[in-house]
């Protein structure tokens, strides 16, 4: 599993109530060595005399923590990536990513194990969000930080090497910018970010983006699906069907055909029962935490007088990304989308279903489903509990955002969350 960015300090000059941390300027190479969670403790005494600068730092860290988390205990139980392109992106791992490039002893995993460790993930992202937020209330800082060059410690073997550096990470699923040759001269490119008050809501928000589709797992119960196809992820984990994954030959080959009934096989148990109603209630609150934070990120980068390498500018400051600029059309856009997302999470917009005239509640569904079959809510008996009458989403509810991002919107959404 892929860890996130990180980031920390320039200096902190808060009116009123907050104080610059000093250890907050020593995060960037922290960070750059690795070291930085072993400062955990540092930071979250500064964050709690009031340096916002050192809550964004605790938050960063945190962030860390909970990724590192995840990727060692899939490490630790020999995680791989299924051989399909699809699944390799889902993933963040390189496409046909072999058992030898994995954990050559792995641990038995079963399916609370793997519950735990989701869970720990998630409390780990729902812990870097208060910092975060709590860093976003104040303070006049910059922290310039080169995301790349942060490095993370993803085997847990207690050593963070050159492979561990996002920039490694990174290059097995995009291209990263690369400098410009000129005669027998290379110019490096400066991929430095000056993270400020507002990236911390940004940061907030996307702690929820991430939570959110792996806590609407956990409110179900996918113990089913986790043993019909979870060797294809954990091959050496000691689950059902381990030692199965090649076997007689029935259309194509013994891998294909294999891989083809595995497929079969999920899309037959894709019927997940809800376990804990009160977390999938908490995955529509998240959602509209996302969206909350959105606006709160906005306000906070219209408010800037700075032009400081911004990771999301305002329609006065430059972007850093090639192509997509910030003018106030897009940010009335995106604003204009928010509301649209505020509407469909409240059960004031319902959501199209290709079968009915009625349209389909999604708050609805996350405060009472009993049950998430996927065949059956694309189907159509499986929405019936949710379906009513109302105005229903479609092209032109979201015709502000289509009319200024056009095939673009993807781009603009994982930019702005």
């Amino acid at each position: 599993m892929r860890g996130f960015v990180g980031v920390l300090l320039a200096e902190l000059m808060v009116p009123g109530t907050a104080m610059a941390s000093e250890l907050a300027g020593q995060l960037p190479e922290l960070l750059y060595a690795g070291e930085a969670v072993a400062q955990r403790d540092g930071f979250a005494a500064d964050c709690d005399a009031g340096s916002t600068d050192a809550c964004f730092g605790t938050g960063i860290i945190d962030l860390i923590i909970a990724a590192e988390g995840l990727s060692q205990a899939l490490y630790r139980h020999g995680a791989t990536t299924p051989d399909m392109a699809a699944a390799s992106m889902f993933l963040g791992m390189p496409d046909g990513m072999g058992e030898g490039m994995g954990n050559p002893n792995p641990e038995p995993l079963d399916y609370d194990g793997l519950r735990a460790i989701l869970d720990d993930f998630v409390s780990g992202l729902d812990q870097a969000q208060q910092a975060f937020v709590l860093a976003g209330e104040a303070g006049d800082y910059v922290i310039t930080i080169d995301p790349l060059r942060v490095r993370l410690d993803l085997n847990g073997d207690g050593v963070v090497d050159e492979g561990e550096t996002l920039a490694a990470l990174l290059a097995d699923v995009m291209e990263l910018p690369e400098g410009r040759t000129k005669g027998d001269k290379t110019s490096s490119v400066d991929t430095t970010i000056g993270f400020d008050r507002a990236d911390a809501f940004w940061f907030a928000g996307y702690t929820q983006v991430v939570a959110t589709p792996v806590d609407l797992l956990l409110a179900h119960d996918f113990s089913e699906i986790f043993a019909a196809a979870g060797h294809r992820i954990f091959p050496q984990a000691g689950l059902p069907m381990q030692e199965f994954s090649r076997g007689g030959t029935l259309v194509m080959d013994p891998e294909t055909d294999t891989l083809l009934a595995d497929m079969i096989a999920v899309v037959h148990t894709a019927s997940f029962p809800v376990v804990e109603p009160e977390r999938l209630k908490g995955v529509l609150s998240r959602m509209q935490a996302v969206t909350a934070l959105s606006r709160q990120n906005w306000e906070a980068i219209l408010l800037e007088t700075d032009d400081n390498r911004e990771l999301v500018p305002s329609p006065s400051q430059t972007s850093l990304v090639p192509d997509l600029e910030v003018t106030e059309e897009v940010v009335a856009a995106w604003m204009d989308t928010l509301d649209r997302v505020d509407e469909i999470l409240s059960g004031e917009l319902l959501l199209p279903h290709w079968r009915f005239s009625q349209g389909f509640d999604l708050k609805a569904y996350f405060e009472t489903a009993e049950e998430t079959d996927l065949v059956m809510l694309l189907t159509g008996q499986g929405a019936l509990p949710f379906l009513r009458d109302g105005p229903i989403a479609d092209a032109e509810s979201f015709g502000a955002g289509n009319a200024v991002f056009g095939d673009r919107w993807p781009n603009f959404a994982i930019w702005f969350n």
